[in-house]
């Protein structure tokens, strides 16, 4: 047996490689038909019911507001329903034609399920789900002196996308419906000060993966992947919710190229209606991948090049709607070296008197 594998490992990816180079024309032929097909046969979303969670800003928030001009029917999650209501406003101004807002947690099943019988209740039906919660950081891992960080990071990264998940498939298999999930490139592509988050987003990764194959085509699942967004947070300013990619950036970190959060929200909802496995943004950082199989070492060469080592480091863990504080769960540091920040809130809105909403 060991002998078969020495010669297998020695045949197989060049002889793989040489198939992708020859089949290469003709799956790029046939993806291109395929998306054509899908760009006219789209899914039309007007009076479609599109539970999105993590709504109260950045992704989730844009996300929204791009499903209500498709006109669909939208259920906005997050556990900060101040924000809900103006984005709610917000949203029927472009065109949705009814919106429900319910504060929860999704890292609680039962909050989870609370939501979910909810919507069904109202509308009858969930034709979307789109999973937009998360949490990330800037620290290195041997920093953490408070480890009640790691299930926090874990929970909603990976719990607070799948219990939605859990809840809704059953009425998802009745519409034929599609979940959508803000994934990231951290997911294969390593990068420093990012080990929790990348892990937990690979977890996320494979575990729709894997659901993708369960339900066959009883439920389309897109799972889209982003690199760097430019958004409220890169600018310097931003309101810590759920829905974003909430990592702190020093001012100095901030220069650098991205894409803004309106065109990768326009993308997931645009593939997701198309019923794309895939939404990638930008799809350049796909090279990386190659290098990370056939040559790790450049990769970790380069990396080691262009991000500079420093021996302090401003940190954070950002993401969940609380102040941030130099204390952790139990009144211990958190991370060495931290300090306050001044939160930036964003405006606040009055909500329409004909509103639906949970006490």
């Amino acid at each position: 047996m060991d002998l078969l594998n020495s010669f297998l490992n020695f045949v197989v990816p060049p002889a793989s490689l040489v198939m992708l180079a020859f089949s290469w024309p003709a799956l790029c032929f046939i993806s291109g038909c395929e998306w054509l097909y899908n760009v006219f046969n789209g899914e039309i979303m007007e009076d479609k019911v599109v539970i999105i969670t993590g709504a109260s800003s950045g992704i989730g928030e844009q996300i929204a507001y791009e499903y209500a001009k498709r006109r669909a029917w939208l259920v906005l999650v997050a556990r900060r329903e101040n924000r809900l209501r103006g984005i709610s406003e917000n949203a029927r101004f472009l065109g949705a034609k009814h919106v429900l807002i319910i504060a929860a947690d999704v890292v609680k099943e039962e909050d989870c399920r609370r939501f979910i019988n909810e919507t069904m209740n109202l509308y009858g039906r969930v034709d979307h789900l789109v999973n937009t919660v998360s949490l990330g950081h800037t620290f290195n891992f041997e920093e953490v002196t408070d480890t009640s960080v790691f299930h926090q990071l874990l929970d909603i990264n990976f719990w607070g996308n799948v219990y939605p998940t859990y809840v809704a498939l059953p009425y998802l298999r009745r519409t034929h419906g599609k979940i959508v999930v803000n994934a990231s490139v951290e997911s294969w592509l390593p990068l420093p000060q990012m080990s929790l988050y990348a892990a937990a987003k690979a977890a996320l990764v494979n575990f729709y993966e894997t659901l993708r194959i369960e339900v066959k085509d009883e439920v389309g699942i897109t799972i889209a992947t982003h690199g760097w967004i430019v958004s409220e947070m890169t600018r310097g300013k931003f309101t810590l919710d759920e829905g974003a990619e909430m990592q702190w950036k020093e001012e100095r970190e901030v220069h650098v190229s991205g894409g803004p959060v309106e065109d990768f929200a326009r993308l997931i909802v645009a593939g997701a209606c198309r019923g794309d496995a895939y939404v990638k943004y930008p799809s350049w950082y796909d090279i990386f991948l190659l290098y990370r199989v056939f040559a790790p070492n450049i990769l970790n060469w380069t990396f080691r090049l262009i991000l500079p080592t420093q021996s302090t480091r401003r940190t954070s863990l950002v993401g969940t709607g609380r102040p941030i504080s130099s204390e952790g769960s139990y009144g211990r540091p958190l991370l060495e070296g931290t300090s306050p920040r001044k939160l930036l809130r964003g405006p606040t809105f009055t909500p329409p008197s004909h509103q639906h909403k949970l006490e």
